[in-house]
């Protein structure tokens, strides 16, 4: 096959380097028709809005690195790879990390995130940063999936203005969807990670909290944040999701981790749901249509017939209560965070990017800040009674009364959900997730099936996924054009 015949359009990592060693391609080469998809999908055509800047250098990273594999051979299966990142990811160089705010558009980061340092030890090319839900979707209440003041609306590919693009990593899964990367970064707090890999039939990993470093990115909650991966298959996931592990001394939540595995393609296991037991809390299934249920009892059929044993009797609490610890651990995490910024940048607390949109309300305020003038209420300080009381109750709910009981009871593997209906009960637990294409509606909305665990089984849920994937092989292209 000649060189001009390469395809980016699902190709997936292994491709992509099978190509470059045969001499078929370049890391150069491949970042140009990625930055050429871009250029013809993001603020063309259908103007997907998934990517909010482009890494100046990237084509100049990717020939250093195609250099480097004739010089001494390939760092592994990310070596010449490009890469997005969420916009709340620090990276120590031409690029912005902003979280999609005014506040932060001259905010550029002193150094990598450990993260971003660890992909680019791998070999990836750092291709660009991806729009968000502004803050995170922890700005305030009733602001679309999607949406920043900075960067504006992120559309699904799959249906631009009429499905859902998920949120807060609206960016990268739009982005990966319409093929402008191999792969990107997303970050997780509750369902930011699942909801939109469900929404654009992609594979999206939410890992343990502990798993990944969490130095260097904008935070929401201490205790439930997590950065992970997004990609188009779950093989490309796993090879991410092992460059980005490891201990990270100013992170004391990478210590939790016993094991760290650098390489989870070690179970991409096509048999991997032979003699298993998956649990389906069917109280979550509620607010779905009946062609989305339709679709998850199908491929509740198809695990069955793959080897697994569905138990449906299971009850997981839906009704946990309502908790104060996202306000309370926000303001105290953005303000550590914010304290460390440039002097060039106006903001350096909670309160003065409030004061900072109030300020510049007729571009900041679209939808108001509800959540963080809440959040500036709390001391920050962490003290409340009110916090430590909740930060218990959601331990006990989540883990001891719910996931830990269900699955200990039940002697099961995982817990099955629709897209990300399960997030919540996952993100309080800390306990990791991994969402997979299970087909689209008949109107072409992408729908999705989550596995979930306990504590660092990611490996337990890649082969689940990776059974169930290469089974069934449901996800295709947006047609863009």
């Amino acid at each position: 096959m000649s060189k001009q015949f390469f395809s980016i359009t699902e190709a997936t990592i292994h491709n992509m380097q099978h190509a470059m060693r045969s001499g078929e391609l370049t890391s150069r080469k491949l970042t140009m028709m990625y930055l050429e998809q871009i250029a013809n999908y993001n603020n063309n055509g259908p103007k997907i809005n998934a990517v909010q800047e482009i890494n100046p250098d990237a084509l100049h990273i990717a020939e250093a690195l195609d250099i480097e594999r004739e010089q001494s051979g390939a760092r592994g299966a990310l070596h010449g790879i490009p890469i997005l990142l969420k916009d709340n990811i620090d990276t120590g160089d031409k690029t912005h990390t902003t979280a999609g705010s005014l506040a932060l558009k001259n905010n550029y980061a002193k150094e990598d995130a450990y993260i971003t340092n660890n992909l680019r030890e791998a070999g990836a090319v750092i291709l660009g940063k991806t729009n968000l839900t502004e803050w995170a979707n922890f700005m305030t209440k009733g602001m679309p999936n999607g949406f920043s003041s900075l960067g504006g609306q992120v559309l699904n590919p799959y249906g631009p203005g009429k499905f859902d693009v998920g949120g807060s990593s609206a960016g990268s899964g739009a982005a990966i969807a319409a093929n402008f990367a191999a792969g990107a970064i997303g970050t997780e707090t509750s369902g930011s990670i699942l909801s939109p890999a469900s929404s654009n039939s992609l594979v999206g990993i939410k890992p343990t909290v502990g798993l990944l470093s969490r130095t260097g990115i904008i935070p929401i909650s201490n205790s439930q944040d997590t950065a992970g991966p997004m990609a188009r298959t779950v093989e490309d996931a796993a090879i991410m999701l092992g460059a980005l592990t490891g201990i990270d001394s100013h992170d004391p939540a990478t210590a939790t981790n016993r094991e760290v595995i650098n390489d989870y393609t070690a179970f991409l296991n096509p048999d991997g749901l032979q003699n298993t037991r998956i649990g389906v809390s069917h109280n979550y299934q509620e607010d779905f249509t009946d062609e989305e249920r339709t679709l998850v009892n199908k491929a509740l059929s198809d695990l069955e017939q793959l080897g697994s044993t569905i138990v449906n009797s299971i009850k997981l609490p839906t009704d946990l209560p309502e908790s104060s610890v996202m306000h309370n651990e926000f303001k105290n995490g953005l303000n550590a965070y914010l304290a460390n910024l440039s002097l060039n940048v106006p903001v350096h607390s909670l309160l003065d990017v409030i004061h900072y949109n109030q300020s510049h309300a007729q571009d900041a305020l679209k939808y108001g800040q509800t959540v963080l003038v809440e959040s500036e209420t709390k001391s920050g300080l962490l003290t409340e009674p009110e916090y430590i009381t909740d930060r218990l109750t959601d331990l006990r709910l989540s883990q001891e009364e719910g996931i830990n009981a269900v699955m200990t009871e039940n002697d099961l593997d995982a817990l099955l959900f629709i897209n990300y209906s399960g997030c919540n009960i996952a993100a309080k637990a800390g306990y990791p997730s991994i969402t997979v294409p299970a087909g689209y509606t008949t109107g072409g909305k992408p729908v999705g099936i989550t596995f979930t665990g306990l504590a660092f089984s990611e490996t337990k849920l890649i082969e689940l996924a990776y059974a169930y994937e290469q089974a069934t092989k449901h996800r295709k292209a947006p047609k863009l054009d």
